[in-house]
């Protein structure tokens, strides 16, 4: 249920605020929200992130898709919070940024992502980056400790030595 939470919601905020971005920052100048350290700035990504594989739109939305599916398959076997919050976020971002190249111009699979969020000598970003990264970060922390989407620890798992022997103590 947490999983699903954080994904719808993550996916609603990323979806209005974007709608919110180009209906009132077309066409406008930065605008300074927390003096010069953030600022809203409308512009449109064909690539990733930082502008990588700019022109490559079609792959990348195949890239998402393939993620999409995979986080989904992967939240069937979720026992675990940590992994559940991970799992959300994720979902949520991926669908986000899914949403504008299936739906965006130039058109279906090679729409331009929305990005309007903008910090000092740092590529503009939006909600669903922030949502993707804070997943990252999440994942991390879950594979440092040792935590496996069922929610067993890794210690927990039987080890097997180099002859492929497994030690069950």
């Amino acid at each position: 249920m947490l999983f699903a939470v954080i994904a719808a919601s993550a996916y609603a905020v990323d979806v209005v605020t974007k709608l919110l971005a180009v209906e009132h920052l077309t066409g406008e100048p930065p605008v300074p929200v927390v003096g010069d350290l953030l600022s809203l700035y409308l512009t449109y990504n064909s690539g990733a992130a930082f502008s990588f594989l700019t022109g490559h739109t079609e792959v990348l939305s195949f890239v998402a898709i393939g993620a999409f599916v995979a986080v989904l398959w992967v939240a069937r076997r979720l026992r675990s919070t940590g992994w559940a919050i991970a799992l959300g976020f994720l979902l949520g971002g991926v669908t986000g940024n899914l949403t504008d190249r299936l739906l965006r111009e130039p058109g279906f699979l090679r729409g331009h992502v929305v990005d309007f969020l903008m910090l000092p000598n740092f590529p503009v970003f939006n909600v669903a980056d922030i949502c993707i990264n804070i997943a990252a970060g999440t994942i991390i922390l879950q594979a440092i400790r040792g935590m496996n989407v069922d929610g067993s620890r890794h210690e927990d798992e039987p080890r097997s030595d180099a002859a492929g022997e497994v030690d069950a103590s």
